[in-house]
């Protein structure tokens, strides 16, 4: 069990949390998190960052600045509530086409009924499928976006070039995650939340402290900014960089399909 952030030569393939797990261990207990923390993902997000998720989510969306013509596509990569995506349409003035791609289905039902809702249906497409295996042709996507589920990727350099295969040239790659905060004071207060608070507010909210616990660790084992910058540059990207928001509690980083 190790408690050191992975690099960019690999490792979250193993890693469950601190725990290590064997090669096609992660994803099973990853679905099982999220087909418990599926209607209540959203509050939970709202009590975990203090609503700040809603600010980083749109600036991510402000960033992508998506195209307001009929044929602009975005893929949204585990993207299941429909967060992203209900925000990228309505930039867009609704002429933008998102198809929301997630591998858990129970988090895909709830982004379906909120879409119903919003009425937005006719401007989504909803796809249980695999980041590391997308099923779509070469070439289909202006953007791919992925919010807050990189590190829950086992294979994230496979799923980084599977992102690149499906984007058009000149295709856009946006990745919000959650980063490593440098601040000395920031990431003492930020653990002290984030290890103390959090799985105390997930058993309250939704039953399963472990789940939160697991996020929690998942963060701290993510790689830090500059390595995640060098598996995207190494997937094939170009132009990578990031930008640190809340002291590097959140990164995005961004590519481009040259």
């Amino acid at each position: 069990m190790s408690q050191a952030r992975t690099s960019s030569s690999g490792g979250m393939e193993t890693s469950y949390g601190y725990r290590d797990v064997g090669k096609g261990e992660k994803q099973p207990l990853v679905d099982e998190v999220f087909h418990g923390v599926a209607k209540r993902y959203d509050l939970m997000n709202d009590l975990m960052s203090a609503g700040m998720h809603r600010l980083w989510k749109d600036a991510m969306v402000a960033a992508l600045n998506p195209g307001r013509r009929g044929d602009y596509k975005v893929l949204d990569v585990a993207g299941g509530t429909g967060d992203i995506a209900f925000r990228i349409i309505e930039a867009s003035r609704r002429k933008a086409h998102a198809t929301v791609l997630d591998i858990n289905g129970s988090m895909l039902a709830v982004g379906r009924e909120r879409a119903e809702k919003r009425g937005l249906l006719a401007c989504l497409d909803f796809v249980e499928a695999n980041a590391e295996d997308l099923p779509f042709e070469d070439g289909r996507f202006d953007a791919y976006t992925i919010a807050f589920g990189i590190r829950n990727v086992p294979d994230i350099p496979r799923a980084l070039s599977e992102a690149r295969r499906v984007l058009k040239r000149g295709g856009r790659f946006l990745c919000l995650e959650f980063s490593e905060v440098e601040a000395p004071v920031l990431d003492r207060i930020y653990d002290a939340w984030s290890f103390n608070a959090i799985p105390r507010i997930g058993e309250m909210v939704t039953g399963s402290a472990d789940a939160y616990r697991y996020l929690v660790e998942s963060i701290r084992k993510f790689p830090s900014q500059r390595d995640f910058a060098a598996m995207i540059e190494k997937a094939g990207f170009g132009r990578v960089r990031w930008t640190d928001y809340s002291g590097g509690i959140v990164a995005l980083h961004s590519g481009w399909k040259l």
